[in-house]
């Protein structure tokens, strides 16, 4: 008997799913347990098996849609039975029973389906090649994949010189790799340099991108917390040059694998200074305020489509090197998209550095519950009165974000306190 294939809930705060790509087409067989596709999720991207044997029937939201939870996206049952009831409870009726020959072409205002990863390009399940097209454009569109897009972006590739080979002529992924072969390619001596007019004529051409099922929460979620949650900001200097010693003592006597960051060495000292101040490590419950007997915190890792932040669980229990193997493995995972949702939520504070990318001082938005963020600038040297006089220290500037309903301004500044203490002082951590 044939069955709805329907979205599940795959991750706490799920609403929709994005389909990434299926892994199975239409009339594939399946097995009971098999992975049939992949689902992006507000997170990660998420596998998604088969409760039942049977053939894939038909597929109703295609790689790149949005599907919402318990909406049926695909039919199972036996290979050659007739399904049609099925698409008729589904408000599919004639449309779904002829199949693509019925789809109207895309207008002017539709958006064009892009979303595309690099496993689709290569799955089993993929459309046939075709010849190479030049790129379908409606209005200015160029239909592109996403990773295609990036790639194009990177190496300076004009995406109206490239021919697509995809569905309608989109380019993908190995379309840009081609493109970026022959501009790779050694000329001959009898080439000569080509100029062109740089005159622009008429409104600039333009692309349009699915949104990723990451980018519409990490939207809903930031405009959630800096509308209603009154915040404050706290800024303290801190001096580096006994963390950035200890960090070179304790490197020294672990391998290239296992060498431990100032960020690690933060992650620590934050964790410490929570236990040390309970409201900053809680969370504003409506009528009640929550309060965390450990320190869960949220490392923001920076991925292709957004910003997630995976939680090292008791942060305040463990050492540096376990602290740094755990965020290895969890950022690792995050950007390959396949962190469980219970790696990416429940935090009870975290942490956002952007010292590597040569940021000095910043705020963080607050992630909701949480009371507080911290947002930790690069340790640059800088010239500093010690004593009477000037001499050089490595300086780095740190700004908390506070929640007002949990924590106020002398509660987050002796906060900061401490965690500047600890910071400058490491030895007092063994106190």
């Amino acid at each position: 008997m044939a069955n709805k294939i329907l979205m599940p809930k795959l991750s706490p705060t799920m609403e929709e799913g994005q389909i990434a790509r299926w892994l199975k087409a239409e009339g594939d067989e399946i097995e009971a347990n098999e992975t049939i596709l992949e689902v992006d999720t507000d997170k990660a991207t998420m596998e998604m098996t088969s409760l039942e044997a049977g053939t894939l029937l038909k597929i109703l939201v295609p790689g790149g849609e949005n599907a919402k939870l318990g909406q049926t996206i695909g039919i199972i049952g036996a290979k050659g039975e007739d399904f049609s009831a099925l698409l008729s409870q589904n408000g599919e009726g004639e449309k779904g029973r002829k199949g693509e020959e019925e789809k109207k072409p895309e207008t002017d205002t539709e958006t064009p389906k892009v979303v595309e990863t690099p496993k689709a390009e290569t799955s089993k399940a993929e459309t046939p090649k075709t010849e190479n097209q030049k790129p379908t454009t409606d209005n200015g569109r160029i239909i592109v994949s996403p990773i295609a897009a990036r790639m194009a972006s990177e190496n300076g590739i004009d995406l109206k010189t490239v021919s697509g080979s995809g569905p309608n002529g989109r380019i993908i992924k190995r379309d840009i790799e081609a493109a970026m072969s022959e501009s790779q390619s050694p000329k001959t001596q009898d080439q000569k340099p080509t100029f062109q007019s740089a005159t622009v004529v008429g409104a600039s051409a333009f692309r349009e991108e699915n949104t990723s099922k990451m980018r519409q929460v990490i939207a809903s979620r930031l405009a959630e917390s800096i509308g209603p949650i009154p915040t404050f900001y706290l800024t303290v200097e801190i001096e580096m040059d006994n963390a950035v010693n200890l960090r070179k003592q304790i490197n020294g006597a672990l391998s290239e694998e296992e060498k431990i960051s100032i960020n690690d060495i933060i992650v620590k000292v934050a964790a410490m200074s929570l236990v040390k101040h309970p409201f900053v490590n809680a969370s504003y419950q409506d009528k009640t305020i929550r309060f965390y007997e450990q320190a869960d915190i949220g490392v923001a890792v920076a991925v292709e489509e957004g910003l997630i932040t995976p939680v090292v669980r008791g942060a305040n229990l463990k050492g540096f090197a376990e602290i740094s193997r755990e965020v290895k493995e969890l950022a690792k995972r995050a950007k390959e998209r396949k962190l469980q949702p219970e790696e990416y939520t429940g935090a009870t504070f975290s942490i956002s550095n952007l010292g590597m990318f040569g940021i000095k001082e910043f705020t963080a938005i607050i992630n909701p519950p949480e009371a507080a963020i911290i947002a930790v600038g690069g340790a640059t040297p800088s010239a500093v009165v010690r004593e009477g006089e000037v001499v050089v220290r490595n300086m780095m500037s740190v700004t908390m974000s506070c929640d007002h309903r949990v924590v106020d301004g002398a509660t987050g500044a002796k906060f900061l306190q401490t965690f500047k203490q600890l910071l400058e002082n490491p030895v007092l951590m063994l106190v």
